[in-house]
């Protein structure tokens, strides 16, 4: 299992079309991916677990991928949320 921790850096937040941008990504690798943010762990590629987060701009979340995909997911995953700031301002 690996990890990585991000920051959310959009303006919005995981709002609903981050949070599905976010689950399709995860969804593309058959690793298990997990994120947790304040203690909380959801399935990163259910839309309605990460919506719960309610994970705003500036907060900081761990994803954990555990798999044999494992860092393809994780590197997927962080370019979406701190490159692209998923496609969003």
């Amino acid at each position: 299992m690996k990890q990585v921790s991000v920051t959310i850096s959009n303006e919005y937040g995981l709002h609903a079309r981050p949070a599905s941008l976010l689950a399709n990504t995860a969804s593309q690798f058959t690793s298990e991916i997990r994120i947790v943010k304040e203690g909380k762990e959801v399935n990163a590629k259910s839309i309605m677990n990460l919506l719960l987060l309610a994970a705003g701009k500036g907060t900081v979340i761990l994803v954990s991928a555990d798999g044999s995909d494992e860092s393809d997911a994780l590197e997927a995953i962080r370019f979406l949320i701190e490159e692209r700031k998923f496609d969003e301002k």
